[in-house]
C-alpha cells in the first residue's frame, strides 16, 4: 500500500510517530508537510493529501491537526474524498468496512501515540465489505458532492478523469470567461446529453429508421426539429450535425459540385474556416473567392460583395462569421444574390442565441439555407443544425445522413431540443439583451482606455480589440490575462500585420459573465483589470492585485448550478 499523509503544525510530532509505525508495516509514505511546528493553515495540507488520493496517486491518505475537526472538514471537501475522523479503533473498522473511506483523520490532542497507533493498525486490516448496501449508500454520498457546475458521478475506478472533471469545474468557477465561442449549458442541457440516450443507434429520421426501438428517440428529434422550426420561423430543420462544420458540409454537399465557386467572407476579416481556408475541406473541394471588409469601417464592403459576386458569378454567397461584431445585412445579400444567381447560405453559429431572442437580425426569411451551432449565444450542447427552405429539405436531409453521418447523437440531440425550449422562454430573451449591453459596455471600458474598437464597437456579443497602441501582441495579451484568471482569445484584426498565431488583437464576449449575473458595472470593472494587466505586463504586483480582484468577482458571481 502507498499512502500520503499530512498536518497542520500541531500535528507534526504524532506525524513523525505514524511514519515510524507504518515503516514498521512495510507502508511506503509520501510525507506531504510540513516539517515543523511553524503555524501553517491546515486546508493546505488537507487539499495536498486530497489531491493525491483523489487523482489515483495514492490509495489512501492520512491527515492529522489539533482536534482532527479541521481536516476531515477541508478534505471532505474535496471530489471523491471520504475523510473519516475517528477517534477510537472500533470507528477506524467501521469507516472502512462501510464507508471505503480513503482518509484517515486524526487528532493531535486528544490522541496519545498508541491510541493513534492503534487506531490506524486497525484501518490498515480493513478492507471495504463490498456489498450493494454499502456501495448504495456510497454512490448516495456521492451525488451529495457539492460544487458550482454540478458533481461529476465518474466512479472511483477512474480517479484520474474524476479529478480532471472536478479540475475544470473549478476553473470555470474562478475564472473570468470571455470567450465569445463559449458560453455555460445548463443543467437540464447537461442531464440530457448525458443521458441514456447516448446508448441508442438512430440510423434515419424520426419514423423511418434502420434500427428499431426508436419510438423514445423518434420523440426527442421531432421535439428538437418543432421547437427550432417555431424558433426561427423555418420551413425544415435537420438537427442531426453534429458540429457547425458538418452542417455546413452538408450544405455544400447539396448544392455544389467539387471546383464549383463559392463566395464567403475572408478569415481573417472575421470569416470561418469552413468558409474556404485552403487547409479546411472547403477549400480543398470549392474554388472559394472572398470577400473582407472595408479598411475605413472596418464593416463588411456590401459594394465589394457585389462586385465580386458579378465578377465569379459564384453558385453560393455565404455569410456570417466568427469574429464579426456588426450587424450583417442580410437582406442586401439577398439581392446581390439573386443578381448573381447565387443561393444565399448564412453561417449564424455566433449569433443564433441573439436571433432567437430578437436581439438581432434573423437570415431565414432571406436565405435557402441557415447553419449554425448549439453551443455558442444559444447555451445548448456542442452540436450543429440546419434550416432551409422546404424545396431543399429531402436533400439537405440525405446529405447529412447518408452523406456524411452515420447514426445521430440521440443524447446531444435531446440536449438541443432542450436549449430550444429555454431559447423560447421570456428570460432568455432578457438574458440576451444584457449579452449585448454587457459587450458594449466592456468594449466602451477598454476603448475609455486607448484601446482601438475594431469597427468602433459593437452590436453582438463579441468586441475585437486592436492592441497596437500599446504594443502587444494577441498571443502576449492572453497569456498575461489567463495568469490572473481571466480567459479570451488572441485574435487577428483586419489588415493584420501579425502572424495569425501572434496577432495584433484580442476577442472579448460577454456570454458566460452574463449568466454569471454580470452586468455593465462589472463589465467596466472587468475592462479596468484587463487595461492595467497589459499595460503592466511585467510587475507582479500588478498582477497579484488583479488576481485577487478577479477571485473577488468570481465568488461573488458563481456559476448557477442550474
Amino acid at each position: 500500500m502507498k499512502m500520503s499523509i499530512a498536518s497542520d503544525h500541531r500535528g507534526v510530532g504524532l506525524k513523525e510517530e505514524l511514519k515510524k509505525f507504518l515503516a514498521g508495516k512495510n507502508v511506503a509514505v509520501e510525507d506531504l508537510g510540513p516539517l515543523d511546528e511553524t503555524p501553517v493553515d491546515y486546508p493546505d495540507y488537507a487539499k495536498l493529501v486530497g489531491e493525491a488520493v483523489s487523482q489515483g496517486r495514492k490509495r489512501q491518505g492520512i491527515l492529522i491537526c489539533g482536534s482532527g475537526l479541521g481536516m476531515s472538514m477541508a478534505a471532505n471537501k474535496m471530489s471523491g474524498i471520504r475523510a473519516a475522523l475517528c477517534t477510537t479503533p472500533e470507528m477506524a473498522k467501521r469507516a472502512r468496512l462501510h464507508n471505503d473511506a480513503n482518509i484517515l483523520v486524526l487528532s493531535a490532542d486528544f490522541l496519545t501515540r498508541k491510541q493513534a497507533c492503534s487506531i490506524l493498525d486497525v484501518w490498515l486490516k480493513t478492507d471495504f465489505e463490498n456489498v450493494a448496501r454499502h456501495k448504495r449508500r456510497i454512490r448516495e454520498i456521492q451525488s451529495l458532492e457539492t460544487c458550482t457546475i454540478g458533481a461529476p458521478s465518474v466512479c472511483d475506478d477512474d480517479p484520474e478523469i474524476r479529478f480532471a472533471i472536478r479540475s475544470e469545474m473549478d476553473r470555470q468557477q474562478n475564472q473570468i470567461v470571455l470567450i465569445a465561442s463559449e458560453s455555460l449549458a445548463s443543467k437540464a442541457v447537461r442531464e440530457a446529453q448525458g443521458s441514456v440516450m447516448t446508448n441508442k443507434y438512430a440510423e434515419g429520421y424520426p419514423g423511418k429508421r434502420w434500427y428499431n426501438g426508436c419510438e423514445n428517440v423518434d420523440k426527442a428529434e421531432q421535439l428538437a426539429i418543432d421547437r427550432a422550426r417555431k424558433l426561427y420561423g423555418a420551413d425544415h430543420v435537420n438537427v442531426q450535425p453534429h458540429c457547425g462544420s458538418s452542417a455546413n458540409m452538408a450544405v455544400y454537399f447539396a448544392i455544389l459540385q467539387p471546383g464549383d465557386t463559392v463566395l464567403a467572407m475572408k478569415l481573417s476579416d472575421g470569416g470561418h474556416l469552413t468558409h474556404g481556408h485552403d487547409i479546411n475541406f472547403s477549400g480543398r473541394l470549392f474554388r472559394f473567392v472572398s470577400y473582407g471588409v472595408s479598411p475605413k469601417t472596418e464593416q463588411i464592403d456590401y459594394d465589394e460583395v457585389n462586385r465580386l459576386a458579378m465578377q465569379h458569378k459564384p453558385k453560393l454567397l455565404v455569410a456570417g462569421a466568427s469574429a464579426y461584431s456588426r450587424v450583417i445585412d442580410f437582406e442586401r445579400l439577398r439581392a446581390i444574390a439573386d443578381r448573381a444567381g447565387a443561393h444565399l447560405m448564412v453561417d449564424m453559429a455566433h449569433t443564433a442565441g441573439l436571433i432567437a431572442a430578437g436581439c438581432y437580425p434573423n437570415p431565414v426569411p432571406f436565405c435557402e439555407f441557415v447553419t449554425s451551432t448549439t453551443h455558442k449565444t444559444l447555451c445548448g450542447p456542442r452540436g450543429g443544425f440546419i434550416l432551409c427552405r422546404r424545396e431543399f429539405a429531402d436533400c439537405i436531409d440525405r446529405q447529412v445522413f447518408p452523406g456524411i453521418q452515420g447514426g445521430p447523437l440521440m443524447h446531444v440531440v435531446a440536449a438541443k431540443a432542450v436549449c430550444f425550449r429555454e431559447a423560447l422562454q421570456p428570460a432568455f430573451r432578457r438574458y440576451q439583451g444584457q449579452v449585448i449591453a454587457n459587450a458594449r459596455a466592456l468594449a466602451s471600458s477598454l476603448a475609455t482606455a486607448g484601446l482601438r474598437i475594431v469597427s468602433g464597437g459593437t452590436d453582438s456579443h463579441l468586441a475585437l480589440v486592436d492592441l497596437s497602441a500599446i504594443n502587444i501582441s494577441g498571443k502576449d495579451a492572453a497569456n498575461a490575462l489567463e495568469q490572473v484568471g481571466i480567459a479570451l482569445n488572441k485574435n487577428a484584426i483586419p489588415f493584420d500585420k501579425k502572424s495569425p498565431f501572434v496577432t495584433s488583437g484580442i476577442r472579448v464576449g460577454t456570454p458566460i459573465v452574463t449568466t454569471r449575473g454580470m452586468k455593465e458595472k462589472e463589465m467596466r470593472l472587468i475592462g479596468g483589470i484587463i487595461i492595467r494587466v497589459l499595460t503592466h505586463i511585467d510587475d507582479p504586483a500588478v498582477r497579484a492585485k488583479a488576481r485577487g480582484e478577479v477571485a473577488a468577482l468570481t465568488a461573488k458571481f458563481p456559476v448557477p448550478r442550474d
